[in-house]
């Protein structure tokens, strides 16, 4: 029996709608599964839309690799499609004079990863890009800038649809299978008007359903032992700064155990927010809290290092987003994980765990990759 479909999607994320455009060019007939009433609704829309040049993740890693050559093609992308972004450039800084030797670390990781125009700064030349940060240290990093996270989805899902794809919202996956064909079996319920359960094949599956990707990869389990990566869902929050800020480059503090900090970033009007921070947690939640004003209070301790000159009372609370972790607290994070047949066992399934940042600058490498296992 002929399959419904040739390749399906599961999840209208950044990467998922990149994955589906990549296939579309190539000439796939792409289905894309999305359990929202939109695009993007999840991780791809609560982040800092920043475009990373490749400074953190280390040389010949997953993550290493499609940075760098996301932020290329995702510059071009851009360009070549209309979507907001500016290239705004970031100060990576270093506030005390013990960060100095991990500042050097990361210029050593940046050159190793490809990344050449990275640029060490005394405490004066950090002055003269931001008179308003302090700081001992600092690399200038010119390649980083920010992009609309959201027409950047709206641009990949006109590719899609423009050519031999389709995107279909509110349509959860509740269940998986394989035919003794070979083909998988995709069950589905759409909200759509009303509750439908419909069942539908296609010879190609990919998973890329970020904070749902578990338990999906788990109900195709193949050869003896496989499990796909636990997912730990981390919570962060933001605040924005109301009025004009007083900057016009990113601004980073120095990373620690994965965690990238407290950091400035402006989006592509030049509106200044703060975040993420790093909260853990059992289950997904978008709920901005802040008890008795703790949270603000950690936020404006972690800004002061770098601007003392903060004024409290311009912090408002933003939002919230959730990445899918695949490592717990205290643990070393892994690199991206793309589980082909070789870990899984299943033939044409792929299927993405941990896709977290730099997850949106490396989104149409990661498309590229996927297109690439499935070839045409």
């Amino acid at each position: 029996m002929t399959p419904d479909i040739e390749t399906v999607v599961i999840g209208a994320g950044v990467v998922g709608l990149a994955i589906a455009r990549a296939l579309a060019v190539v000439g796939h007939e792409v289905l894309v599964l999305e359990r929202h009433g939109g695009i993007g609704q999840e991780t791809s829309s609560r982040s800092s839309e920043v475009i990373h040049a490749g400074l953190y993740y280390p040389p010949g890693s997953l993550k290493a690799r499609f940075c760098v050559e996301g932020r290329n093609l995702l510059y071009a992308f851009a360009k070549e499609n209309g979507v907001p972004h500016v290239r705004y450039g970031k100060l990576l800084v270093a506030t005390r004079e013990d960060e100095i030797p991990r500042l050097d670390k990361l210029a050593e990781t940046a050159r190793a990863n490809g990344v050449a125009d990275v640029v060490r700064l005394s405490a004066e030349d950090v002055k003269a890009h931001e008179p308003a940060v302090s700081a001992v240290a600092g690399l200038y990093s010119p390649s980083t800038g920010v992009i609309d996270s959201h027409a950047l989805m709206v641009a990949l899902e006109g590719h899609v649809r423009a050519g031999s794809g389709s995107v279909v919202l509110e349509t959860r996956v509740t269940g998986l299978g394989i035919r003794d064909d070979g083909a998988f079996e995709i069950v589905t319920e759409s909200r759509a008007g009303s509750e439908q359960r419909t069942v539908l094949t296609s010879r190609n599956l990919i998973i890329a359903g970020g904070l749902g990707a578990t338990e999906l990869g788990a109900s195709l389990a193949g050869q003896a032992g496989y499990a796909p990566p636990r997912t730990y869902p981390a919570r962060g929050h933001y605040y924005a700064l109301e009025g004009t800020p007083p900057f016009r480059h990113l601004v980073y503090p120095m990373p620690s155990e994965g965690w990238l900090g407290i950091h400035l970033t402006l989006d592509v009007t030049g509106r200044a927010k703060f975040g993420p921070d790093l909260e853990w947690q059992p289950e997904p939640s978008y709920l901005f809290d802040d008890q008795e004003g703790a949270r603000r209070a950690r936020f404006v301790e972690e800004i002061r290092r770098y601007w003392p000159d903060l004024p409290e009372e311009r912090l408002v609370p933003a939002y919230v987003g959730v990445r899918p972790k695949i490592y717990a607290e205290g643990e070393a994070p892994p690199d991206f994980t793309i589980h082909t047949e070789r870990e899984h066992g299943r033939a044409r399934l792929v299927a993405l765990y941990g896709i977290e940042s730099p997850g949106l600058t490396s989104a149409l490498a990661i498309g590229d990759f996927v297109a690439k296992l499935f070839g045409k």
